[in-house]
């Protein structure tokens, strides 16, 4: 895999200093290693448990669970968008939310209004692959190593959001018509992350499509734990409330680690797309 130079690290022509106008800042994002997919994993579960649990429980109704979420989702992106560089206690508080926030979406296009899953899978399959174009075309890459302007931030955290929706519709849309149960589905999607890993490591997959591919099927993988582990029916029952205060201790433990180890500190010379 060779390394792409940002523009906002180039060199200049004529040897002065360089003067982008997109600000360049520090890298916004962690280091793709074992500790992101895993953090990544079980935001996915409780942005699926969370969401049941607020609408169930909290009397709010889908619509009002989800303005509350996207406006704390609102939130969360200011703090992160005006820090300086990647902070792990700031980056994943936002990924959690938008995992609600993307599940909500669409839950709110299936349930609310009645869309059929497979037209949503496709919508958002299309909105998501226009993001990945219009970032391209500005940028000239869809690195993880450069996510280092305003306007590369933006489009990743568009990305991200559709991935997060997109893997649910897809999810649900797999889930109802093979009708594996939650475990058989966690185990379906488990071994098609692991077939793209393969792909990427013993086949040579582009990283960055490695990474994205992997980065939507982390969301139904993330679900189908969940539920299993909240569903009575079909899985272990612990509920919504328990599943949720577990994997965010477990988000939670994951955060400290790495805020005092520093290992998810991305080292551009060295990172890789899909994991290190």
């Amino acid at each position: 895999m060779t390394y792409e130079t940002s523009e906002s690290q180039a060199a200049p022509e004529d040897g002065q200093t360089p003067r982008s106008r997109h600000r360049p800042r520090g890298t916004k994002v962690p280091e793709v290693t074992l500790s992101f997919w895993i953090i990544k994993v079980l935001c996915t579960t409780v942005g699926r448990t969370a969401a049941d649990l607020l609408n169930e429980k909290a009397g709010l109704g889908l619509t009002g669970v989800s303005f509350l979420l996207s406006a704390l989702l609102a939130v969360a992106l200011v703090v992160q968008f005006r820090t300086k560089a990647y902070r792990v206690g700031v980056y994943w508080p936002a990924v959690a939310l938008i995992s609600v926030v993307g599940t909500l979406i669409s839950d709110n296009l299936t349930d609310t209004m009645g869309v059929p899953l497979e037209t949503s899978t496709t919508v958002f399959a299309i909105v998501l692959a226009v993001v990945f174009v219009v970032w391209y075309q500005r940028e000239r890459t869809l690195s993880l190593h450069h996510i280092d302007t305003t306007s590369r931030e933006s489009l990743y955290w568009l990305a991200v959001l559709f991935t997060f929706a997109l893997g649910t519709a897809a999810g649900d849309l797999v889930s109802e018509r093979i009708d594996l149960g939650y475990w058989l589905s966690a185990v379906l999607f488990a071994a098609a992350i692991a077939a793209v890993a393969i792909a990427h490591f013993a086949l040579d997959l582009d990283a960055v499509w490695s990474f994205w591919i992997a980065y939507i099927l982390t969301r139904p993988l993330g679900a189908s734990i969940g539920d299993y582990l909240s569903q009575p029916t079909d899985g272990l029952g612990l509920g919504t409330v328990v599943t949720s205060v577990l994997f965010l201790a477990v988000i939670l433990g994951l955060v400290i680690y790495l805020s005092v180890t520093r290992r998810d500190v991305a080292e551009p010379e060295q990172a890789t797309e899909f994991v290190a």
